[in-house]
């Protein structure tokens, strides 16, 4: 019998005697599988029970501390957590307990009923009214959505899309079952799907607000930020004192770039909810990329101070690059990072923020450690593995060839308003985007998602079983189609612009899908923005980004993706030869003038004095680095990474021979890509 067979059937056996009543016999049958495997979450969780209910405290305690120390956001074992704490009768950290665990797990009905009579006997009738409200609507979903929601919020997203169909063919216009499908096709990557369903639920019950909250957000997530914006719009005119109304109005004009009416719109949320750390912090990034630094700073710190477990704040104020932490937030942060049962997404973002706050200081080791923490943790929620992507890379080399992009092949849309800036997050493509940006026929834009959308809806709904689809399919695709898909990535990217004939996209990941950009969009420029690699591969891993970038959560892993860049950057030159413009940046830090022309040339731009003085440009920059563009360029910050030498044996391993032949064709000919 393996050690998974042995597992199965210890957990089977222990689940059944637990059903009787027979908390001893459980135990006992733990053992075998704990014996193997002693971190195993789920009979980790089903030992605590046991000990709880035998009265056992001391040791229900410690299987719990480890449990939680396995498994931070495992909803039951938070919530078995707050079970532990109101038997001893500390009210306050169930409370605690109960709230982490319907966030790790909203499907937890006992959690949901336990906080509701903590927070009535606490005289919080309000909170209370909520909680219970929370716990009657999970109670009322079917037995069948009840563990297909369960599933979803333990990660079993398989388990729960199957419970979801199974229940949806019996009920094809339940909207609990389609919205629950959503959700999971949205996790999926599935979007297409994901907002089929929410249309159509809405057309069921239009009146249901949460249900309009669901669709806005998969509108956003599919980039149509108009119909977003619509919609939220619609919900806001319904009931314009409504906070979470509100507060989605001002997400979706933070999106379309109306960061003034976002404001007005979080302060609004603020007057009904005074200090509520969420909206302070989502004015805070608001008011960051509108260029109020000072304001973003009151704003993140006034969250901080609100609720000292508020993560996002401490990162916002971190990700600003020009703040400094005092010792006085340095323990704070320290504190919360310690906080048995903490959250964690707080603990990630803590980190990340703690490895700024002791490199300012000069303490690299202290620094390292803890982005080095933040890193491990946030893999626990990544599924990123470097096979996948050198199988992605290889693809894209073995499909598309040179015959591709003969004269004679099919083309797509000929307009040559896009600059696309690709490469590696943390590479100098912000100063690039604002360099251009600053030119009077450039508008700048961001780091926009579409190419990679489409990119998505090549590879069909048998993404799984038929890998290569995309980009094989570039091959079979006529000039009708490939038309159509460049008038979408500018019908689509419309919104983000101000009327200048060309703008740039700087999404980094798009050195993935040169092939896709140049046959659907063949007069498209496309900037290759590049750093040495260590400068760059250093300079990620201490980044949190937003979402994906998941190769920068491993010194191994982002080393081997950079040597996969540079190599299927090498096949984009040997394919499409003179296109593409190699810009160093260290070569721009030391000649930027001279790089300037170059690149507004390559971009068949007269120049502009005002692209050399591009700090100067007033503009939204909703990238990590948009304090440093907001300043003069200078040199302090090509060598920080030295500062870490004594750590990065596994970075220079991966890299291998990139490392010392990173730069390539720098030195493009600009004539050869006219």
């Amino acid at each position: 019998m393996s050690a998974d067979d042995t597992q199965n059937k210890a957990l089977r056996e222990a689940e059944s005697h637990m059903r009787s009543g027979a908390f001893d016999q459980a135990l006992q049958a733990l053992e075998p599988a704990l014996a193997s495997e002693p971190d195993l979450v789920d009979a980790l969780y089903m030992r605590a029970v046991c000990q709880r209910y035998l009265k056992q405290t001391q040791a229900a305690r410690e299987t719990l501390d480890h449990l939680l120390r396995v498994a931070p956001e495992f909803g039951r074992g938070l919530q078995e957590d707050g079970h532990f704490f109101r038997d001893a009768g500390d009210m306050d950290r169930a409370l605690a307990s109960y709230r982490a665990a319907v966030r790790a797990n909203p499907a937890l009905h006992a959690a949901w009923s336990t906080q509701a009579q903590i927070l009535a006997a606490q005289g919080r009738a309000d909170e209370a009214r909520m909680a219970q409200a929370q716990a009657e609507q999970i109670k009322a979903l079917p037995p069948a959505l009840q563990a297909a929601m369960n599933h979803l919020h333990e990660n079993r997203l398989l388990k729960a899309e199957n419970l979801c169909r199974s229940w949806l063919t019996k009920h094809p216009k339940d909207v609990a079952g389609m919205r629950l499908l959503a959700e999971i096709g949205s996790r999926l990557g599935v979007l297409e799907d994901a907002e089929f369903l929410l249309e159509s639920a809405v057309t069921f019950e239009p009146d249901n607000a949460d249900l309009r909250v669901d669709y806005i957000r998969i509108l956003r997530k599919r980039q149509k930020f108009e119909k977003a914006l619509e919609e939220a719009q619609a919900l806001y005119d319904r009931d314009p004192k409504n906070p979470v109304f509100l507060s989605q109005l001002a997400i979706e004009r933070m999106q379309t770039g109306d960061y003034e009416r976002a404001v007005e719109l979080f302060d609004a949320v603020l007057g009904h909810a005074p200090g509520d750390p969420a909206t302070l912090t989502s004015r805070g990034h608001a008011l960051k990329t509108w260029g109020r630094s000072e304001d973003a700073i009151a704003s993140y710190e006034a969250a901080c101070k609100q609720d000292p477990a508020h993560g996002d704040a401490w990162y916002g104020l971190a990700n600003l690059k020009t703040y400094r932490f005092d010792a006085q937030a340095r323990a704070a942060m320290l504190a919360e990072d310690a906080r048995p049962g903490q959250n964690l997404q707080t603990r990630i973002n803590l980190n990340f923020a703690l490895g700024k706050a002791f490199e300012d200081e000069g303490d690299f080791a202290a620094a390292f450690e803890h982005y080095r923490t933040g890193n491990a943790l946030k893999t626990r929620q990544t599924r990123y593995t470097t096979d996948q992507i050198e199988r992605e890379f290889d693809a894209q080399k073995k499909y598309c060839t040179a015959e591709l992009f003969t004269d004679a092949a099919p083309k797509g849309d000929p307009a040559p308003d896009p600059i696309f800036i690709v490469g590696l997050p943390r590479a100098g493509s912000t100063l690039l985007e604002q360099i251009l940006a600053s030119h009077s026929q450039v508008d700048g834009t961001l780091e926009l998602p579409n190419i990679i959308s489409i990119s998505h809806s090549l590879r069909g709904r048998q993404r799984a079983s038929d890998k290569t689809r995309y980009p094989r399919i570039l091959s079979e695709l006529d000039a009708e189609t490939l038309d159509k898909l460049g008038r979408r990535y500018l019908e689509e990217t419309a919104i983000h612009r101000k009327g200048a004939p060309l703008f740039t996209d700087k999404m980094p990941n798009n050195f993935r899908h040169i092939g896709l950009i140049k046959k659907i969009l063949p007069n498209a420029k496309i900037i290759d923005a590049r750093r040495h690699p260590m400068a760059c591969c250093v300079s990620g891993f201490k980044q949190l980004f937003a979402e994906g970038q998941e190769f920068t959560y491993g010194l191994e892993e982002i080393g081997a993706y950079y040597r996969g860049y540079v190599e299927l950057m090498d096949h984009w030159d040997a394919v499409i030869p003179g296109q593409i413009l190699r810009v160093i940046h260290e070569d721009v830090v030391s000649d930027l003038e001279g790089q300037v022309r170059r690149i507004l040339d390559y971009c068949g731009l007269e120049f502009e004095p005002g692209c050399v003085e591009f700090h100067k440009t007033k503009r939204e920059v909703r990238t990590a680095s948009s304090e440093q563009v907001r300043q003069p360029i200078n040199t302090k910050g090509l060598e920080q990474w030295k500062a870490y030498d004594a750590w990065l044996d596994p970075l220079r391993e991966a890299l291998g021979p990139v490392l010392d032949d990173w730069r390539r064709d720098a030195k493009l000919d600009i004539a050869a890509c006219s």
